[in-house]
């Protein structure tokens, strides 16, 4: 099965496959919540197997189940309708207790203290990166469950992400040969590719102003607006992720899922777009 094959039945099965979730409003969407902790947990991950190929890390079993506990209390606020500062308290305590951990790090017996310290910093930025990338951003789209307007508010944030990286992929397949390489952390990216992704995205917007003109209020231009922000925040999600993969010296972050390689092959757009999305509903129809 060829590449193309791979990436369309990926399109094709998994997009409706998430939006099928999404129409299942059962507890603020528990279903997609529990998806969100799932994801979480290979994603972080991946993350963290990313960055140990070429920098310390503390034990892979704290980091990443203290990620993957920040989605889990997002899970727990949409169930309960707790407030989701209840999110970020945790995400903060967690990295408290990976720099505690630090403090009490086992020494060898012929170790002196500046040996066993010496890569802490790395460790404790890698560490705060991992609970950030790989288990805050997403809790952004559990954010999104207790809204009134949930289900539009997701699978309109969902249509944009998966067209604009959908359009972005085809235009400059088709027509990107010529102008490609502008952009270091992925040369095989093309200038063509990013107005396709805008265009995918702008129309998602679009398309789902008119579906619910109740829910996106106001005129088609907060709408296009909407479009080319949540397409640039995509399109660097993709591209910051290239950056990690090229510091770590790995192509992929994993191979989970056909044609695509890892959960953060996927989902990095929507890890970068979530908060923006957010923030853009937040601003402009509630």
């Amino acid at each position: 099965m060829n590449k193309l094959t791979q990436r369309l039945l990926t399109f094709f099965i998994g997009l409706p496959l998430v939006i099928f979730i999404v129409y299942i409003p059962i507890y603020n969407h528990l279903p997609l919540n529990i998806l969100i902790v799932i994801v979480a947990f290979i994603s972080s991950l991946e993350a963290y197997n990313l960055i140990r190929r070429n920098s310390p890390m503390q034990p892979k079993v704290a980091v990443v189940c203290f990620s993957t506990t920040i989605a889990l209390t997002s899970l727990i606020c949409s169930l309960t309708g707790m407030d989701y500062t209840l999110v970020t308290f945790v995400f903060v305590a967690a990295f408290i207790v990976l720099m505690a951990l630090e403090i009490f790090i086992p020494a060898n017996k012929n170790e002196t203290v500046e040996e066993l310290f010496v890569d802490s910093n790395q460790k404790l930025c890698s560490s705060i990166f991992v609970l950030f990338y790989g288990g805050f951003l997403i809790t952004f789209i559990s954010r999104m469950t207790v809204l009134e307007n949930s289900i539009p508010y997701l699978i309109v944030f969902l249509m944009m992400v998966f067209i604009c990286d959908s359009l972005a992929w085809l235009f400059g397949m088709c027509f990107g040969k010529n102008n490609r390489g502008f952009v270091k952390a992925s040369p095989n990216k093309s200038i063509v590719g990013f107005i396709g992704g805008i265009i995918g995205s702008v129309l998602s917007g679009i398309l789902g102003w008119y579906i619910w003109r109740d829910v996106f209020t106001g005129s088609i231009t907060k709408m296009i607006i909407a479009g080319i922000v949540v397409a640039i925040a995509s399109i660097l999600g993709d591209l910051v992720e290239s950056v990690f993969k090229r510091s770590a010296g790995c192509k992929d972050s994993g191979n989970i899922i056909p044609g695509r390689g890892g959960i953060l092959d996927s989902i990095d757009s929507i890890l970068m777009t979530a908060p923006v999305y957010y923030l853009i509903i937040k601003l402009m129809f509630e």
